[in-house]
């Protein structure tokens, strides 16, 4: 089976999951498989809770770049993985896996799937999320508050002192290696219709008619 990995990055809110639910829309059923770069957070059980709550999520060094990388090369192989959950309310990874199959299509989607430059060479295509920098926010404050037990001024604050210069030194430079960039994010149905047509074209000709 030939696998196609591409990999989906951007700002946090910048719509990258938006992006991704439209291409698993595009493609034939149970065609893709996707993996979040957020499951692969650090596992922190031997820290306090005083220093989880401390981590910067942020900061390239708070993901586990080598089991993510040895996951994606066994799903490339044609190998099985249990894929690693993480729950921000404890900021911890828990003790749940994900079975995750070999698929035609993996897609890696999180803000800094394109910064390891190991993980950029295994990739097909690589594509970035641009957005607004005041959208993002707003995304951030809807999305935290509700899914994430946060209130509005501690949302607020991570986003001015940790997300936004976070997103200027780490994040906002990988765009120079995407092949793709999609301006305005989820919100941009052209764009997105572009990607997904070129995606839709790696999908073998019987395939897409038995969709």
């Amino acid at each position: 089976m030939k696998i196609t990995i591409i990999g989906i990055a951007g700002g946090t809110g910048s719509g990258k999951t938006t992006v991704v639910k439209k291409i698993v829309e595009t493609l034939p059923p149970h065609y893709v498989a996707v993996v979040p770069l957020d499951s692969y957070y650090n596992d922190t059980s031997s820290m306090t809770e005083e220093e989880r709550h401390a981590i910067n999520f942020d900061h390239p060094d708070a993901f586990d770049w080598k089991l993510l990388i040895k996951q994606i090369n066994d799903l490339r192989e044609g190998c099985a993985i249990e894929q690693p959950t993480y729950s921000y309310i404890q900021c911890n990874r828990l003790k749940e896996t994900i079975h995750v199959e070999p698929k035609p299509v993996i897609i890696i989607e999180g803000i800094m799937t394109l910064l390891n430059k190991k993980l950029r060479e295994m990739m097909n295509l690589k594509v970035f999320v641009d957005c607004d920098s005041d959208e993002r926010l707003i995304r951030n404050i809807q999305r935290d508050t509700i899914d994430r037990g946060r209130t509005v001024t501690v949302v607020v604050d991570r986003y001015r002192k940790v997300l936004k210069p976070m997103h200027e030194q780490f994040i906002e430079p990988t765009k120079r290696y995407a092949d793709i960039i999609i301006p305005e994010g989820g919100e941009n149905i052209n764009g997105i219709g572009i990607l997904c047509k070129y995606i839709e074209g790696l999908v073998p000709k019987d395939k897409r008619e038995a969709k």
